[in-house]
């Protein structure tokens, strides 16, 4: 019998990347780390790694290995939600992760109904983009998390990972003061009147990125991108100074009156799908299940059907 708390670690490795990543994530030092899994080799009797430069990688053995451990720690982590399920108040901490125009718009609302419908469980939201989240819940750093799809670009499909749809959120041309009053009409006459204006995007390889590029050389163009950043807020600040156009999407305003002159997209390119996705065995958990309802609720939405028994 294999030892699971080894079995993690090597799993860790796969998902993290070094030892000094799992060390770092588990709070043990990196010969500690290293001392257990050479313990796991000897338990096994093959090589689990083997080394490319100064780092290492799982063997084949090592993959095997690990895709076992997902299906046990799936197992165990259906076991929680099920012990969590017989008890008759829900409690416990739920790690959430959003990215920032949904955080805005949609965490406060979500945290005010679970804080009334179950005062003793504990929410901890950490603001992150979806890049990084992702990854991060594979890892079991998070157990739910608020990602985001642009049009034409699907993020990836894990197998481990259990995504619902919560909302559509429109895109829309943020235009600069200057450009308002002159903008002509139609979705694509209206993007190519700004193609001699610096515009604001998110940083070159992120999907919005991506899909905002494609979109401005679909009508004609190559955007001269004078600002990069993440943050929305940020972007629309630029816009209301007349410093850049952008793509806005409807929730970064959170309920706030616009400021700035927004027109409509080409049709089949404007809407930006919100997603939470979960781990493949902890969608059923309770505290999850209260969140998205509670999501569900802040986003204007009837709350999703129970999971399956």
């Amino acid at each position: 019998m294999y030892d699971l708390h080894r079995l993690r670690l090597l799993r860790e490795l796969k998902h993290r990347g070094t030892l000094a990543a799992v060390a770092a994530a588990l709070s043990y030092a990196p010969s500690s780390v290293s001392q257990q899994l050479a313990q796991l080799e000897t338990e096994v009797g093959v090589a689990l790694l083997e080394p490319v430069g100064r780092r290492v990688r799982l063997t084949e053995q090592a993959e095997i290995l690990v895709a076992h451990t997902e299906a046990v720690l799936e197992r165990l982590e259906r076991a929680e939600a099920d012990i969590a399920a017989s008890l008759t108040e829900l409690a416990g901490t739920l790690r959430v992760a959003s990215f920032q125009t949904a955080a805005l718009a949609l965490v406060p609302a979500a945290l005010d109904l679970l804080r009334e419908r179950h005062p003793k469980l504990r929410v901890h939201v950490t603001q992150r983009e979806p890049e990084r989240t992702l990854p991060a819940l594979q890892a079991r750093d998070f157990d739910l998390v608020l990602a985001e799809e642009y049009p034409d670009h699907p993020g990836p499909r894990r197998p481990e990972l259990e995504q619902e749809a919560l909302l559509d959120d429109p895109l829309r041309l943020a235009l600069p003061p200057s450009r308002a009053a002159a903008c002509p009409d139609g979705p694509s006459a209206a993007l190519r009147s700004l193609a001699d204006h610096p515009w604001v995007m998110e940083p070159e390889g992120t999907p919005a990125r991506h899909w905002a590029v494609t979109l401005c050389r679909t009508a004609g163009f190559e955007p001269d991108v004078r600002f990069e950043t993440t943050d929305l807020l940020l972007h629309r600040r630029l816009v209301e100074q007349g410093h850049a156009a952008a793509f806005l999407p409807d929730l970064v305003w959170s309920g706030q009156p616009q400021t700035v002159a927004l027109r409509r997209l080409p049709r089949g390119r404007h809407i930006r799908r919100v997603l939470t996705v979960t781990r493949r065995g902890g969608s059923g958990h309770p505290a999850v299940v209260a969140c998205r309802e509670a999501l569900h609720r802040a986003a204007g939405l009837p709350e999703p059907p129970a999971p399956p028994a």
